[in-house]
């Protein structure tokens, strides 16, 4: 028997004014769904470490104490990405961040992408940090991650705020990477990818390889979606450039009572244009509180 209704929906109508006050006192930027800013600087202090799992080697960061929670980013980033949440959400939970296989600093090997495969790091991962349970906070990619672990890993998972997420294929934009914030994207992530990379020079062979899963990946059944038992927020930007917002909907609509919260004014980079706001947002979710110092 599912008790989440009550609990997501009033986090979303709790967040509901502060949102709207955010929009109120940005609207004279008008277009900041279309700035992309500075990527962050790596989080000082934070312990480091590489796991050897599934045949590679996975760079994770951690800090803070509490509830673990693992932020997962969008495919071709890495985990630097999330730099402007780790320090106050530290202060609440041990924050753990990972950069996905062959992104960063991970190193990748000749398996083809999957998401499952790319679950089943996470979950090596956690084995590795002796974490039965973790919540997962994913990006896009790293949405579609944290999904996958909740419908194939149950008992791994507390809970999952899924920003930018399809479930399908065909809940992409046609065109997505011609959107000129989005190609200023791509053309960033091939610089940090030539900073942070072991293999510098082989960008073009790890976009091949992740691109070919955006092909054909995810396909998933509503049935799938519906056998999801955590509680789920399905989150996104207004102004997302790359998901279709009737998509998102029907995943909110499909998983059993997960929340559905947009964000204002701001698109698939919603944590970097808006990072105080996505941050909060995180926080309410997990831990069902609205006031932050």
């Amino acid at each position: 028997m599912h008790t989440k209704p009550a609990i997501l929906l009033a986090g979303v109508l709790a967040l509901a004014p502060a949102l709207a006050q955010a929009e109120t006192q940005h609207s004279h930027w008008g277009t900041r769904w279309q700035r992309l800013p500075a990527t962050p600087v790596p989080v000082a202090g934070m312990q480091t470490g590489y796991a050897d799992v599934n045949g590679i080697q996975l760079y994770y960061a951690t800090t803070g104490k509490g509830a673990p929670v693992i932020l997962l980013h969008g495919g071709l980033a890495n985990s630097d990405y999330w730099g402007l949440q780790v320090t106050e959400l530290a202060k609440h939970h041990q924050v753990i961040l990972v950069d996905s296989r062959g992104h960063g600093r991970s190193t990748r090997n000749v398996q083809p992408y999957g998401y499952d495969l790319m679950t089943d790091d996470i979950i090596a991962l956690m084995d590795r940090l002796h974490l039965p349970t973790a919540a997962i906070v994913g990006w896009s990619d790293g949405a579609i991650i944290g999904l996958d672990m909740a419908m194939r890993y149950p008992q791994r998972v507390s809970k999952v705020f899924a920003f930018a997420p399809n479930t399908t294929t065909q809940g992409v934009k046609a065109g997505t990477e011609k959107n000129p914030l989005f190609a200023a994207y791509i053309s960033r992530a091939e610089e940090e990818y030539k900073k942070l990379s072991a293999t510098p020079n082989d960008y073009a062979n790890f976009r091949r390889q992740i691109s070919q899963m955006w092909q054909s990946q995810p396909e998933w059944r509503d049935e799938d979606l519906g056998k999801i038992t955590a509680p789920v927020m399905i989150a996104d930007g207004d102004h997302d450039e790359a998901i279709d917002r009737h998509h998102l909907e029907h995943i909110a609509a499909t998983i059993p009572d997960a929340g559905l919260l947009i964000l204002p004014t701001v698109s698939h980079f919603a944590f970097l244009q808006a990072p105080k706001e996505f941050t909060d947002a995180v926080l309410h979710f997990l831990d069902d509180k609205t006031s932050r110092t």
